[in-house]
């Protein structure tokens, strides 16, 4: 009781790590009170804490600073108009995706949390939206560049009156971009070479001259671990990593890849195969082009593979400086009046 009073007492928690412990609370399968008891946190704490989330989302979990009596960079209503009008058009964005395509289409920065209490105000959102997976998809030497690493898995679908329907991915692990896909009858290692075929091909490193060819990680289904898809990979110089069995974490952004396109694709029903490979294809289209990912500094997987990042996170950053002085230049004109 001792050395969790203490920690209590004595330890601080990040707005982020105060949104961990509210994700792992609330999807926990033990009682509340015994999971508090484990991570040594109070109910009292735990439930400002959630109740703050719930109020401001992850800005409401920020240490509380006295407020200043005139703030400077308070957003117009103008502003504040479009966003609310940008959020009913693309109703399937979040805040933070939001905030992002509000900043490079109008030139004008705003951050997550402001598009938040703007629709929240609005009473466009009514609670957070909890991430039922954090896939521990950090190694001890993470990839730094692209085509360092390819995550391969397969993933299923039905459709009605044909039966199921395979998927098989590559995806590239730095850039979380999608190599290259199939839909497939069956899970074979004919299945998973084909698809890693078209991701050398895309690549170039179909060409036997290439060098320093991307290392290969996979789970350890039968199609992964065939003696044909192991002479296949000796055949094009392909290092294949298998992960730990009975731990999918090892795979985490191919997993977290299956999980949005099955939240997407899953809300309808499909009667032909073509019909569901029309779906996936536009899905992809969208994933790799316009979906913001946080953990690669909200650029698209397209960005990153084609390494177009710095220029487009240099730009953001002068549309921020530039708003925020003029939001200071409205204020002192204001306070001048």
């Amino acid at each position: 009781k001792r050395d969790r009073g203490w920690g209590r007492r004595y330890m601080r928690y990040s707005a982020s790590e105060k949104a961990e412990i509210i994700q792992l609370v609330e999807h926990s399968h033990l009682p509340l009170k015994r999971t508090l008891q484990q991570l040594g946190i109070s109910r009292s704490t735990w439930y400002n804490w959630y109740d703050r989330y719930l109020e401001d989302g992850i800005d409401g979990l920020k240490d509380r600073k006295p407020i200043a009596k005139s703030v400077w960079n308070k957003i117009p209503t103008s502003v504040k108009d479009k966003i609310i009008t940008l959020a009913l058009k693309e109703t399937e964005m979040s805040p933070r995706e939001l905030s992002i395509t509000f900043t490079e289409t109008q030139s004008y920065y705003i951050s997550e949390a402001s598009v938040y209490r703007i629709l929240k105000a609005e009473g466009l959102i009514t609670s957070p939206a909890f991430i039922l997976m954090k896939a521990a998809d950090k190694f001890q030497n993470p990839t730094t560049a692209v085509n360092q690493l390819w995550q391969t898995d397969f993933t299923y679908f039905k459709v009605i009156g044909w039966g199921w329907f395979y998927l098989s991915t590559v995806l590239d692990d730095y850039s979380r971009y999608i190599l290259s896909w199939k839909l497939c009858t069956s899970m074979t290692s004919k299945d998973a070479s084909d698809t890693l075929e078209i991701a050398l091909k895309k690549t170039g490193f179909d060409n036997v001259k290439l060098k320093n060819r991307p290392r290969l990680l996979s789970d350890n289904g039968p199609s992964y671990i065939s003696s044909e898809l192991a002479d296949w990979l000796d055949k094009h110089d392909m290092e294949h990593t298998r992960g730990r069995p009975y731990h999918p974490q090892t795979q985490g952004k191919i997993e977290r890849w299956h999980r949005s396109l099955k939240n997407q694709i899953l809300l309808e029903n499909y009667y032909f195969p073509s019909e569901l490979k029309q779906r996936i294809e536009e899905f992809i289209q969208y994933y790799n082009t316009r979906r913001y990912h946080e953990s690669i500094n909200n650029l698209t997987p397209e960005d990153v593979f084609l390494g177009r990042g710095n220029v487009i996170l240099e730009k953001r950053n002068k549309i921020k400086l530039k708003t925020m002085a003029k939001r200071k230049r409205l204020h002192i004109k204001a306070m001048a009046a």
